[in-house]
Formats: structure tokens, sequence, C-alpha cells
């Protein structure tokens, strides 16, 4: 295995299971997800805000930035391998067969497992962003900037809107109304009645889905840029590139993350969508740094397996998380303290590097990644045998 690809799958797996640290707090609190807009208030500080603040800081946006530049960075890898096979023109059609695959997926598992699925909006932005760069040069920078502007005015909009909220007692009242019916069908209600309270308020809950597609686009975007500037190269360049990269993502990205601490719930909007994705570049260099320095770590050993299981460990995670917190489960939701909720983390995560290492002793992808690639090779499979024949 290249040194390239191995750094791909440890940051792949990574990210993984680093957004469980974010969602896990979803999970224990039966959907709520007020414990990542922040807090109003410094007067009190408990055993368990500052270790949920600590998590947060290290795993909320941050891993869900990295897994969407990784995205980014997959798509054009694998066209540069079709054009390298002079198969550029079947690449595209490919890879949005694959697309519409991982979509329907996504929905299953919204539907059926997470409401806070991210398979979908990857999905829409992987076609989005397959067609947009086969444009001019000049095209995807006026795509690109106009998304970026798109999206920060958004962001802003959308901080001031949530202080609003959560500031005026009548607003925050039927916020948190509405969280808490949630929460309430997910400690009561039976499995099914959480599949219609998710299909029933479909384009409620995806909002989210639909309103960070800009900035997937964009992180897309910039993984195909660092595979087209050769990042994982060891030129000179490239050496320097990951360097200035490694310092804007940790050395400014930690102090703008760290804006989070401060009691308004506007930053806590800001920091997840404007300034994670800096600091997950700085995860992505760190890793790099890692495998330069000793690749053969028990612990990258074990990221890069549950990255070549990736798709199956997201899903298995989250359902994982369902059977712990949810009434229909064990139905330890809204029962467990920060402490708790941190070993039912790191258990889960623990769990999917077990399934990972041993099954990958068998077999060469996960089991969801199996039967995706088989699908999708199958119309071309089949067109090729018309051919043949």
């Amino acid at each position: 295995m290249s040194k390239r690809i191995l750094v791909l799958d440890i940051a792949r797996g990574a990210a993984i299971l680093g957004t469980l640290g974010t969602n896990i707090w979803i999970f224990s609190n039966l959907g709520n997800y007020e414990v990542l807009l922040g807090t109003e208030t410094t007067s009190v500080f408990t055993l368990d805000l500052i270790l949920e603040a600590i998590v947060l800081f290290f795993t909320n946006g941050k891993f869900l930035g990295l897994l969407t530049i990784l995205f980014g960075i997959g798509l054009e890898l694998k066209r540069q391998s079709y054009i390298r096979n002079n198969k550029e023109k079947l690449w595209i059609w490919v890879y949005i067969w694959g697309m519409l695959l991982l979509l329907a997926d996504g929905f299953l598992h919204y539907l059926f497992v997470f409401e806070y699925d991210v398979l979908m909006g990857y999905a829409i932005t992987g076609i989005i962003v397959a067609l947009l760069i086969k444009c001019k040069t000049s095209v995807i920078k006026t795509v690109t900037i106009t998304l970026g502007v798109i999206h920060i005015v958004g962001i802003l909009l959308f901080s001031i809107l949530i202080e609003i909220i959560m500031r005026v007692d009548e607003f925050r009242e039927e916020f948190l109304m509405m969280m808490n019916e949630i929460s309430y069908v997910y400690l009561t209600g039976s499995y099914f009645d959480q599949v219609l309270l998710r299909l029933n308020d479909f384009w409620g809950m995806r909002g989210e889905a639909i309103a960070i597609i800009p900035m997937n686009i964009l992180l897309f975007l910039f993984g195909v840029y660092l595979v087209r500037k050769g990042i994982f190269r060891q030129s000179p360049e490239s050496i320097q590139a990951r360097k200035k990269y490694l310092f804007w993502g940790l050395a400014i990205g930690i102090p703008l993350n760290a804006l989070m601490f401060i009691p308004l719930f506007s930053l806590g909007v800001i920091v997840r969508y404007l300034f994670a994705p800096l600091m997950a570049l700085g995860y992505l260099m760190a890793f790099h740094w890692l495998v330069e320095k000793r690749p053969d770590r028990f612990i990258l050993r074990r990221l890069s397996e549950v990255g070549r299981t990736a798709l199956s460990c997201y899903m298995l995670q989250n359902i994982m998380a369902s059977i712990i917190f949810y009434g229909w489960g064990f139905g330890l939701g809204g029962r467990v303290n920060a402490l708790q909720t941190i070993a039912i983390l790191a258990f889960i995560c623990l769990s999917m590097m077990v399934f990972a290492h041993l099954w990958l002793k068998k077999f060469n992808h996960g089991p969801f990644e199996i039967i995706w690639r088989w699908l999708t090779a199958l119309p071309f499979n089949q067109l090729k045998n018309k051919k043949v024949g």
C-alpha cells in the first residue's frame, strides 16, 4: 500500500469515528441538538459541561469537514485513474451512477437509522462537482467565489437568527418544545414511530444537509485542488505546502475554533460551519506527518482499517448508538452523564476497529462497500458483455 493511500485511509477512518464524536451527543440527548449550539452563560461550570465542550471542540464540524475534503480527493483520484486507462468519458457515468446509489443508501440510512445522515448530501454534491470540474477554469473559479459568498453570508445570517431565537424567551420556548417533542418520540415511541417521524418531517430534518451543500461543494473542490497540486507527493513544493496547511489548520484554526467557548449561540454556528473546515485541513496534514514519522503505529493501522470499511462503519456505529440510546433499545438517552456518554463513544469506536480488523482478514472491502461496488459496476458490466456478445 502506498504512503499516500495509507494517509487517506487513516484520515478517512478518523473522520468516520470523529463524526460520532459529534453525533453521540445528539443520540444521548434523544435528537435534541441544542448542545451543539453552545451555551449562554459561563456562570456555572459543571463536569458535564466541561467534558462536552472539550469533546465538541475537537470534533464538532472538524471531522465532517475532513470527510468532505476526502470525498473530493477520492473523486479526483478516481477521475485520474480512468484518464490513465483512457476511459475518461466512461468515468463521469460510472461516478454519477455510484453517487445515485449512495443517495439511495443515504435515504435509507436517514429513514431507518439517523436523521443527520451525511451520505445524501455527499451524493448530491458529488454529482454537481463531477459535472463542474469538466467546465473551464474560469467557470469553476466563478462558481467557487459565488458559493463562498453565499455560504458566508448565509451562515452569518443564520447565526444571527439562532442568537435571536435562543435569547428571546418566546422563540426559545417554541424551539425547546419542538426538541422535546422529538425527544419524547425517541424515548417512548417504537422504532416505527421514529421512522414515521423522519418520513413526515423529511424536509425539516434535512434542512442542514441542504443548507450546507454550498460548503460541501467548496470542500469537494478543495479536495480536487489538493490532488491536482500533488499535495501528497514528496517534492520540495509539496512538503512546503503541507507545512503551510498544517500551520493554517492548527496554529490559526485552533484559536478560531476556540471561539466556541465564548457564551454566544451565534459563535457555535459560525465555528461549526466557517472555522471547523480549517481545523479539518490541519488534521489531514497532521495525519500525513504522523504517517511519515511512524506509519506502523497500532492506532494508525486500526484507523486505516476503519477507513477501508468507512461506509460500513459509518452506518454500523449509528445503528449501535440507536440501539444504546433510543427507547426501543436500551433506552439510555437522557439518562447518562457526559463521562458515561464518552465511555459509550469509546466503546462504539473500539467496536468498529475490532469489526474492521476482523472483517478485513477475510474480505478486501466492508460489507456495504462490497454491495455498493457491485451495484455500481453492474450496469456497465452488462453493457460490456452485450458489446462482446
